[in-house]
């Protein structure tokens, strides 16, 4: 029995190290790109909005897609292997080219910058989904019972912070200050030491990682298309009532790394770019606790969905003090203890979208991981149109269109605020009551696992 699970924990890290350059491309993207643009290369901020929708859109086509072309696919390397083949490369190099605009600020042509932007950001968008979905979409297939899930789960979210604090510590190392336009040329270096990172992890988890299961091979043949699928999905009522939730804390995940680099400089006062990821690094180090001693045993106990409840109203009150506090001992403990209902999200949503991808294949007799998670990332690249609505209104409101550094008004500050604590708790809300909703939960949840042990049984008869 050990050596067995010895070999699901083996197999679980190795298929987090390709999950170590998703998260580090992602959330380095998310953390510093709206910084940077704004801040450094100097686009104002109405532009940068503009470029995220027209992105959104773009993604509304890209994303799902790409997951109804993962389900159809057939090759002696399986389904979703091919694709992570084919991106994991061309991401790396990207991570690169996103901090090399062709303008600096000092002969800066705004127009050209932002055509740059928006072309540099939909080319990442491009080979971030055909990696990241094809991998993700890996996690239900190889972890195929509930049991193995958890046990891969705890592992992979322990390689997911080690991402998450690359993508937030390690560019404290390489840039001085991340709203300075005099640090560009340190951009470009962190870009460098991001790619390699992405590369690496990548050829090792292609090298080393699990394989697709064997009886799952024929289930291309009758994967949906790009449009069926769309509607397969969203007359999922589970799947529904999941996304809802799921964009609400992505809108969270979104907002809190893009506006902490302002709001601890400006409201905190923190100048030092190694003290404000560090800030974001203790969330990230306290989720690795809590997700172990807290919500680990409580999913065990009471299940996913109303562990998941739970944890987001935790992050609400934890998020409460980002309103009031003003230094940066302040900012110490409460980005700690936002650790705790972040890390219930984290480990939870994907053993949620299991369930869902299991109850599909109970009905469709088929799995279908990509088509789901692509119509899920359609869902979720649009709570970036709803960030940026946000800070654009906000900024524009508060006269921070343009970013004035010298100018620093209360209401600039209130806005930073606002940004960081209203809009996330309004859609932490919103979330709870989503997921109160959702229904796979109790003996459903057990009668859909009994009947997929039956199903799968049939399909392994069938090799």
């Amino acid at each position: 029995m050990s050596e067995k699970k010895n070999n699901v924990i083996k197999i679980a890290a190795i298929y987090s190290f390709g999950q170590i350059g998703d998260v580090t491309a992602y959330q380095t993207f998310t953390f510093l790109i709206f910084t940077f643009y704004y801040a450094v290369v100097g686009i104002n901020v109405i532009l940068i909005s503009i470029g995220f929708i027209i992105w959104s859109v773009w993604n509304a086509f890209n994303d799902p897609l790409l997951g109804a072309l993962s389900d159809r696919t057939h090759t002696r390397f399986g389904r979703r292997i091919p694709y992570i083949m084919v991106a994991f490369i061309p991401l790396g190099v990207i991570m690169f080219w996103l901090f090399t605009p062709l303008k600096t600020l000092e002969n800066s042509v705004e127009m050209a910058n932002f055509i740059y932007f928006l072309i540099i950001i939909i080319l990442f968008e491009l080979f971030y989904t055909m990696y990241s979905l094809n991998l993700t979409s890996l996690f239900p297939e190889v972890f195929i019972t509930s049991e193995l899930r958890a046990k891969a789960n705890n592992v992979r979210q322990v390689f997911t912070i080690i991402g998450l604090i690359m993508a937030f510590i390690l560019p404290s190392f390489f840039i001085s200050d991340y709203s300075d336009p005099s640090s560009l040329p340190e951009y470009r270096i962190f870009g460098i030491a991001c790619m390699f990172i992405v590369i690496a992890c990548g050829y090792i988890f292609l090298k080393y990682g699990p394989k697709e299961r064997k009886e799952f091979q024929a289930d291309h043949e009758n994967a949906p298309g790009f449009f069926n699928n769309i509607k397969y999905c969203v007359k999922n009522k589970s799947f529904l009532w999941y996304s809802v939730s799921e964009i609400c804390n992505w809108f969270v995940y979104g907002m809190l790394p893009t506006i902490v680099p302002l709001y601890a400089k400006f409201v905190l006062g923190v100048q030092d770019s190694f003290l404000i990821s560090l800030l974001l690094g203790l969330t990230f180090i306290s989720a690795v606790i809590f997700m172990t001693i807290l919500w680990k045993p409580l999913v065990q106990k009471i299940g996913n969905r109303k562990t998941w409840m739970i944890s987001m109203a935790s992050w609400i009150a934890t998020l409460t003090p980002l309103m009031f506090i003003k230094d940066f001992i302040g900012g110490v403990i409460t980005f700690f203890l936002i650790g705790i209902g972040l890390s219930g999200s984290l480990y939870i949503i994907d053993l949620v979208v299991s369930d869902i991808v299991d109850e599909d294949e109970t009905v469709t007799g088929m799995r279908r991981e990509a088509g789901y998670y692509g119509v899920n990332a359609l869902f979720l690249r649009f709570t970036t149109i709803l960030i940026f609505l946000a800070i654009s209104t906000v900024f524009t409101n508060v006269g921070w269109a343009v970013f004035e550094p010298d100018v620093i008004t209360p209401e600039i500050l209130f806005g930073l605020r606002t940004l960081i604590f209203i809009f996330p708790a309004i859609a932490l809300a919103i979330a709870i009551f989503a997921i109160y909703k959702y229904p796979l939960d109790g003996e459903r949840l057990r009668q859909i696992k009994e009947k997929l042990e039956t199903l799968h049984a049939e399909k392994k008869s069938k090799i």
